[in-house]
C-alpha cells in the first residue's frame, strides 16, 4: 500500500477539530481499527459541564507549559500530544462551552511518582472525569537501572491509586488508557512478554474499578499493519502527531464524544 505521509498528517491535524480521521487508506482503516477494537468497551461519563483531567507519563504530558498549568482549556497548558488534539475537538463541539479541562502528565513519571503528586494533580482539581496513561517507564526504567519495580508493584501501585480517588472522588467517571509500544526505536525484543503483563495488570485495575479502558495497544498493532510503526511512534514509545490523532479519537470514542 503507498502511504502519502503529508495526506495522512494532515488528516490527522483535521482530526483535531473534531472530525473523523481520513484522507488516505492508512488513516481510515487504522479509525476503524480502533473501532473495532473498541465496541463493547465501557463508556465514561462526560457531562455537558464537566472538569476533565489527563494524568500520566511523557506520552500525557507532551510539552505542555507548566507557567500556564493552572489554566483550563489552553493549548500551552494541554500540550501538543493526545490530550490536545482530544480536548480541542471536545471544546470545539457543542458541548465544549461548559468543558474546563487539564493536563497534569509529568514526563518520566511511575505509578507511584503519581502517587507522590495525587493531592495536589488530582484530588484538589475535582474532576469528573478522570483519564490515566501510565505504565510504560514501569518497565522502560527497569532496564536502564533506574528502578527495581515489578508487574505486581505496578498492578499494586496503580490499585491503591485508584482506591485512594473513588475514596476521595467517589463520583468521579475513571478512564484507564493502555500502556503501549510499538516495535520500533527502543523497543526490542527484551520487552516481551514482559510487557504484555503489564497492560493486562492495567486492564484488571481498570475492570476492578469499573474503569473505561482504551485499547491503545490494539489500535497501535493495527495501524502498524498499515504503515511503519516508526510512522506512529518514531521512538517506539512517543507518538508523532499522526499517532497522537488516533490515541485522541479511540479516546474520545471511549467517552462517548464520536460514534463512528
Amino acid at each position: 500500500m503507498t502511504i502519502d505521509r503529508r495526506s495522512v498528517l494532515a488528516a490527522g491535524v483535521a482530526g483535531v477539530g473534531g472530525l473523523a480521521l481520513s484522507g488516505c487508506a492508512a488513516t481510515d482503516a487504522a479509525g476503524r481499527a480502533a473501532q473495532t477494537a473498541l465496541q463493547g468497551a465501557a463508556r465514561a461519563r462526560l457531562g455537558a459541564r464537566d472538569r476533565v483531567l489527563f494524568q500520566g507519563d511523557s506520552i500525557t504530558d507532551a510539552g505542555r507549559s507548566r507557567e500556564h498549568a493552572g489554566e483550563a482549556n489552553q493549548k500551552a497548558a494541554l500540550g501538543d500530544g493526545y490530550a490536545w488534539q482530544a480536548a480541542a475537538s471536545l471544546l470545539s463541539s457543542d458541548r465544549g462551552k461548559g468543558l474546563s479541562i487539564w493536563n497534569r502528565g509529568v514526563s518520566g513519571n511511575k505509578v507511584f511518582q503519581l502517587a507522590q503528586r495525587w493531592q495536589q494533580g488530582c484530588i484538589e482539581l475535582r474532576p469528573d472525569l478522570l483519564s490515566i496513561l501510565i505504565g510504560v517507564n514501569d518497565i522502560w526504567h527497569t532496564k536502564n537501572g533506574k528502578y527495581d519495580g515489578t508487574v505486581a508493584i505496578y498492578e499494586r501501585d496503580y490499585d491503591a491509586l485508584l482506591v485512594r480517588t473513588r475514596d476521595a472522588l467517589p463520583d468521579v467517571a475513571l478512564v484507564v488508557c493502555e500502556p503501549f509500544v510499538l516495535r520500533c526505536g527502543a523497543i526490542d525484543d527484551s520487552w516481551f512478554p514482559e510487557f504484555d503483563h503489564y497492560r493486562a495488570a492495567a486492564r484488571r485495575v481498570a475492570d476492578a474499578h469499573g474503569a473505561a479502558f482504551v485499547p491503545f495497544q490494539s489500535m497501535f498493532d493495527r495501524a502498524a499493519e498499515l504503515a511503519p510503526p516508526e510512522y506512529w511512534a518514531d521512538d517506539g514509545v512517543h507518538p508523532t502527531q499522526a499517532g497522537a490523532a488516533l490515541m485522541a479519537r479511540a479516546w474520545l470514542e471511549v467517552v462517548g464524544a464520536i460514534s463512528d
